[in-house]
């Protein structure tokens, strides 16, 4: 049995007439007339009635007729379903982040995607730096979102979304928090909260570079790898530390935050989207489309 040979079926079925079903199929009514005996023949049961004025469903007709009809409509889902596929409209993404992006850019991004492609399974998971190019690379996770600067290694696309700086974070009590601003050099001989150091670069590497071309030397009295954590040991008077400015609105009041008024441009931090190069997953195409889209629409909020 066919779909051909249920299309038919059903075209006489509701057409009760086998040449206006023929009509509307595009081909002759002999032909029409054989392939439904046919189909009759491989059932073992009459489908139809014919008479003079037409032909009528058997019993065995009608429930053919719900059976056939349930059967051609799962087949166009086959359809539609393998196209939405091919198209990056359904199907699911792997997206690794890093920790800090939950508070800000991340839920934006992702709702931009969600409401436009809903029948798209989203896989989310935390890690660092290191960990989400490691995923990257052996396939774990499709993109990422990782905190530039970084290691770009070549078979990776590195798309920026996000500019941002450094500010300083310390304690609401702590004698710079008088000052609306700062410089580097006001930042000597203090105590700071670093980040754990990375073979692949990060805010680590960023912010060591940053003291070292001011001439500062850090005393660092404790080390963490997400932002949230540093400023958890800042608010616990620990010392003070640079941190991206786009996560201090969403960082505890009892902690202040100051811009650096001396920054050199080539300071400048940000969020990469990274992805295989030779990755064929349609589903990726789209879902950095829409990062782009959603860039373009609200850029004054994604960059900084």
């Amino acid at each position: 049995m066919e779909l051909r040979q249920l299309k038919q079926f059903v075209a006489v079925a509701q057409t009760q007439s086998f040449s206006r079903a023929a009509e509307r199929l595009f081909m002759a009514q002999p032909p029409l007339s054989v392939a439904i005996r046919k189909l009759e023949d491989e059932i073992g049961v009459a489908l139809l009635e014919r008479g003079s004025r037409g032909v009528k469903l058997t019993p065995a007709g009608h429930a053919a007729l719900a059976a056939a009809t349930k059967c051609l409509d799962s087949a166009a889902d086959v359809i539609t379903a393998a196209r939405h596929a091919a198209n990056g409209e359904s199907g699911g993404l792997r997206i690794g982040f890093i920790g800090s992006l939950t508070f800000s850019l991340l839920p934006r991004l992702i709702q931009h995607f969600s409401r436009r492609f809903p029948h798209i399974k989203l896989d989310l998971s935390e890690s660092t730096n290191l960990g989400l190019l490691s995923m990257i690379d052996a396939e774990t996770v499709d993109v990422a979102f990782v905190r530039e600067p970084t290691t770009h290694p070549s078979n990776m696309v590195f798309e920026p979304i996000s500019r941002d700086v450094f500010c300083v974070a310390m304690p609401a009590d702590h004698p710079l928090a008088r000052k609306q601003s700062l410089s580097l050099q006001e930042l000597r001989d203090q105590d700071f909260i670093g980040y754990t150091p990375s073979r692949v670069g990060g805010l680590n590497a960023a912010v060591m570079h940053l003291l070292r071309e001011a001439g500062v030397s850090p005393r660092v009295t404790q080390e963490a790898v997400q932002v949230q954590t540093v400023v958890g040991l800042v608010r616990s008077g620990l010392g003070i530390a640079l941190v991206p400015s786009i996560n201090a609105e969403f960082m505890p009041a009892d902690v202040e935050f100051r811009p650096l008024n001396d920054l050199p441009e080539s300071s400048n931090i940000g969020i990469a989207l990274v992805y295989r190069e030779r990755d064929t997953n349609p589903v990726i195409a789209r879902f950095v489309a829409s990062i782009q889209q959603s860039i373009a629409d609200h850029g004054a909020s994604l960059q900084r």
